[in-house]
């Protein structure tokens, strides 16, 4: 059976998933994943992430917006007790944390926790924050899109 991923927009798709996992063979794997961040959360943590970079120098650096990305996930996952792994890097000069978080993995309620995370963290650090940019006015896809196959 091909990987399938169905987000559960609907009665349909609900039924879909039951079938799927009725027709599976054993030792397949089944993954639950809570809602995914939504567009606005998105957007909110790059405008966020980019004042965060525009008005900070931290420990000497400029950090640019993804690299303040990837200090907030690690503020995250000490929030939430999640092990950080690090390991030295090729040249041994540092390390690596090689936890993996990925924001496009988090669900909406950890994007509402790292927001929140950034939100106090800049405002201790006297950030002026910025408005997000304008929510995506495309039109929804037809709910097929939300029916994916690997």
């Amino acid at each position: 059976m091909p990987r399938q991923i169905i987000t559960l927009a609907n009665d349909r798709l609900y039924q879909r998933a039951c079938e799927l996992v009725m027709a599976a063979k054993a030792n397949s794997r089944i993954e639950i994943k809570g809602p995914k961040r939504s567009n606005d959360q998105n957007g909110a943590m790059w405008a966020m992430l980019g004042d965060l970079a525009r008005g900070l120098v931290w420990n000497g650096l400029q950090l640019d917006a993804e690299e303040w990305k990837l200090v907030m996930l690690d503020a995250l996952r000490r929030e939430h007790r999640d092990q950080m792994k690090l390991v030295p890097n090729t040249d041994h000069t540092g390390f690596v944390n090689v936890s993996g978080t990925s924001s496009s993995e988090l669900t909406h309620e950890e994007m509402r926790d790292l927001l929140s995370i950034i939100r106090a963290f800049g405002d201790q650090q006297g950030v002026e924050w910025s408005e997000p940019k304008p929510k995506d006015t495309r039109p929804a896809p037809p709910i097929e899109a939300y029916e994916e196959r690997a």
